[in-house]
């Protein structure tokens, strides 16, 4: 069992517990009743306060968000798009369709604005895990409404266990200044996913003017270290110790408008 404790600022102490034996998921799992099924199994128990945190590939493959990539006939715009960014044009079709605008192309290189509001490469797309060996080739979207999908499973979570928890959907994004990925929400419920620290005093009694958290990106990123990104099969982490007090959101209120984007 794996199993991370580390200090921390805003809580004495934090442990991060990976939920081991969820198992492949199929389009039409409850991934409530297999997270439920995986701690009874591992006699690993909730506390009132805990932070499930779930990775997005799980909850879309049981959303039925995967894609048959032979079943996909790109479009003259995807065809060209593809032949300037060097993609499948099957997967630069699903990027378009999932996808508001573009932001950024070139060769190997396609950043869009996702229907979602979120700002990411491939439009949240992923052909990792997806694929069974000897299948023809697959891809993952996101989950339509990853926000309800969260107080979904939240409810159903608490509803058999008794137990009130916060629970985080987590995606791998890039980011525009800094190499590599880390976790990140894409849906929340029960927790607070941004908190204004402005008005607040510093150590030396000075006003905080700008300082704004991303609680729930936070959590996410916490919890990716402990579910790797390749093979290990942890996609479900639970997270104790965090101070919830504060009003609960969603992913989208962390989403920055675009009259606040000076990068857009």
């Amino acid at each position: 069992r794996q199993r991370y404790v580390v200090d921390m600022v805003s809580a004495a102490r934090l442990s991060l517990e990976a939920v081991p034996g969820i198992g492949l998921v199929n389009a039409g799992d409850d991934v409530a009743r297999l997270i439920l099924d995986a701690l009874a199994a591992n006699e690993q128990l909730l506390e009132p306060g805990d932070v499930v945190v779930i990775a997005q590939k799980i909850v879309s493959k049981a959303e039925g968000r995967v894609v048959q990539l032979a079943a996909i006939e790109p479009g003259a715009a995807a065809k060209a798009l593809a032949a300037e960014v060097d993609k499948d044009p099957r997967l630069v079709e699903l990027i378009l369709r999932e996808s508001r605008r573009i932001v950024r192309r070139r060769p190997g290189v396609l950043i869009v604005e996702h229907n979602l509001g979120f700002v990411m490469a491939n439009a949240g797309i992923d052909q990792s895990n997806a694929t069974p060996k000897g299948a023809s080739p697959r891809a993952i979207l996101l989950p339509v409404a990853p926000d309800r999908s969260a107080a979904a499973i939240r409810e159903k979570i608490g509803a058999a266990s008794g137990v009130a928890v916060g629970v985080v959907i987590s995606d791998s994004f890039g980011r525009a200044w800094r190499r590599g990925t880390a976790g990140i929400a894409i849906g929340a419920a029960g927790v607070p996913t941004v908190r204004d620290l402005r008005g607040r005093p510093d150590l030396y009694g000075r006003v905080l003017e700008v300082s704004i958290t991303g609680f729930a990106d936070e959590v996410a990123a916490a919890a990716s270290l402990v579910m790797g990104q390749g093979a290990e099969g942890l996609p479900v982490v639970i997270v104790r110790g965090l101070d919830l007090d504060t009003p609960h959101q969603t992913a989208a209120d962390i989403v920055r408008p675009a009259e606040e984007d000076l990068f857009r």
